[in-house]
């Protein structure tokens, strides 16, 4: 079986995320591509796709965005996932609003109406090279703590269950542990 897994990151973060999930994939005995959202053309080759965007003012990279559309006709017709990554920072808890980032909501109606099994959200990190005030603020007043949310853990459980579901046939939804 040959997966997809492409993806949209603006400071490497993401990227470096869904090298960790091709990765998981390929030790679960799959054949994947990971890509560059932006560079893929056609899915024919792959039996399954897994699609992921850093989130910057409630929205996806622009290349991931564009990639819904540009696939739309062949999406439905194959098993696929979502996640997005960004949030830094220390968490606040009971902070409702800050969940509004989290999943932009055209972008998810996109997403659900061409029928993606499931929808993560993964923690970020801050940029490691900030190139702008706002970046080079956040690296500045992010405790070192908070400065690299990824759950590798989470992402690799997430990204087993995926590999599980394609060898298996289950038609469920990869969910996040």
């Amino acid at each position: 079986m040959r997966v997809l897994v492409a993806y949209a990151s603006k400071n490497g973060s993401t990227a470096e995320i869904a090298d960790k999930i091709a990765g998981e994939l390929r030790i679960d005995g799959l054949e994947v591509d990971c890509v560059e959202a932006g560079k893929v053309r056609e899915l024919k080759p792959y039996d399954a796709v897994v699609l992921g965007s850093a989130v910057y003012a409630k929205r996806w990279r622009s290349s991931a965005r564009r990639f819904l559309p540009r696939h739309a006709k062949t999406l439905p017709s194959l098993p696929w996932w979502v996640f997005s990554s960004g949030p830094v920072g220390e968490p606040k808890p009971g902070d409702d609003r800050a969940d509004g980032w989290l999943e932009p909501a055209k972008t998810m109606a996109k997403v659900e109406r061409l029928g993606a099994r499931a929808h993560v959200v993964f923690g970020g990190r801050v940029a490691a090279k900030p190139h702008n005030f706002v970046e080079r603020a956040m690296a500045k007043n992010t405790p070192a703590e908070y400065a690299d949310r990824r759950d590798w853990d989470q992402i690799t459980s997430w990204a087993d269950d995926i590999a599980s579901q394609l060898k298996t046939g289950d038609g469920g939804s990869a969910t996040p542990s």
